[in-house]
């Protein structure tokens, strides 16, 4: 590489203190200083080190994005965007992309919320699951991660990650350590999660399975020990929902990830009908879910029965009177 392309272009330089910002606040921030890494090199063998982003210019690198999907195009340009508007406090003039010249957005698929009755199905067809060599403990495992997820909320890969130490028994809590957004939480358990764990427990040590703290909650044999893996988990949830003959309307499995949604759908449905009020309490979701804002958490609040019903009951039983014609003031005739 000659010693004039080593040097930062002028994009570069506003990159470089970017991603250093966000790096400061906490944000691991790969994808997003690879985009614009990215950008910067094409840049630079555009139209050199002055070369800088233009409508034209960026008309250009986007055509290198034909290889990808509409929506990551689209989240790469929102990634320069939030760029430009960065550059855009201390260069007033500078090129900001129009978001209206973006990809459409991507439709996300909405979530499968579990009844209760169904997860009671799945808790049943837990009993059914084929045991292995590699996979001894297969049917305690999966009730597991049923309860788990629909008590707790967790990521996928949070759950994954968890230890026998990150349990413990005499708090009835659980350590999820530095998962996304470098947040690590401590969270209280219900008494269900607590049974679930310890029955798991109880026969990994009855079939004298290794027990160390430092080792997988979700252990296999596999390769000396180790935890599922991803796909190995939703392989064995879509095979519970085949088998517990749940079949939502469009056709599609639900994925497991869905029972995330069905954990914040269910906390609000509680605080509905404890008439607590819903957004005080956001927050507290908020963290115990792992988000940063709550901004994150109202993504996972699916409007679906029954929560639009216990909502709308709490609303008529509050404002009823101001939007109901026939209601009337005491002593006023019609």
């Amino acid at each position: 590489m000659t010693p004039h392309r080593s040097r930062p272009s002028r994009l570069g330089r506003v990159i470089t203190r970017y991603v250093g910002l966000k790096t400061a606040l906490g944000r691991r921030f790969d994808g997003e200083r690879r985009v614009l890494q990215s950008l910067d090199a094409f840049l630079r063998a555009d139209g050199g080190r002055a070369a800088d982003l233009t409508p034209e210019s960026l008309s250009r690198w986007t055509q290198t994005l034909k290889h990808v999907s509409p929506t990551v195009r689209r989240k790469r340009l929102q990634i320069v965007r939030n760029l430009c508007l960065y550059r855009r406090r201390t260069e007033p003039d500078c090129f900001v992309p129009d978001p209206v010249l973006f990809p459409a957005c991507h439709q996300p698929r909405p979530p499968y919320i579990f009844t209760p009755a169904e997860i009671a199905r799945l808790l049943r067809a837990t009993r059914a699951l084929e045991r292995t060599p590699g996979s001894p403990l297969r049917p305690e495992v999966f009730r597991l991660v049923i309860v788990l997820l629909y008590t707790t909320g967790l990521r996928r890969g949070e759950l994954l990650r968890l230890t026998i130490g990150d349990y413990d028994p005499r708090e009835r809590t659980l350590l999820v350590r530095e998962s996304k957004f470098h947040k690590s939480r401590l969270l209280p358990l219900s008494l269900d999660g607590v049974r679930a764990i310890d029955a798991y427990l109880r026969a990994r040590q009855s079939r004298h399975l290794p027990m160390a703290p430092d080792l997988p909650l979700l252990w296999n044999g596999y390769s000396g020990g180790r935890p599922y893996t991803g796909s190995g988990l939703s392989q064995g949830f879509r095979l519970l929902v085949s088998a517990a003959k749940i079949h939502p309307p469009d056709g599609r499995s639900p994925r497991i990830h869905d029972l995330r949604h069905g954990f914040a759908g269910q906390a609000l449905l509680r605080w509905y009908r404890q008439g607590l009020d819903v957004q005080a309490k956001l927050p507290w979701l908020a963290t115990y879910m792992g988000h940063v804002s709550i901004a994150s958490t109202q993504y996972y609040l699916a409007f679906v029965e029954p929560l639009r019903t216990a909502a709308s009951a709490r609303f008529a039983r509050h404002c009823g009177a101001l939007v109901d014609p026939r209601a009337q003031a005491p002593g006023r005739r019609p």
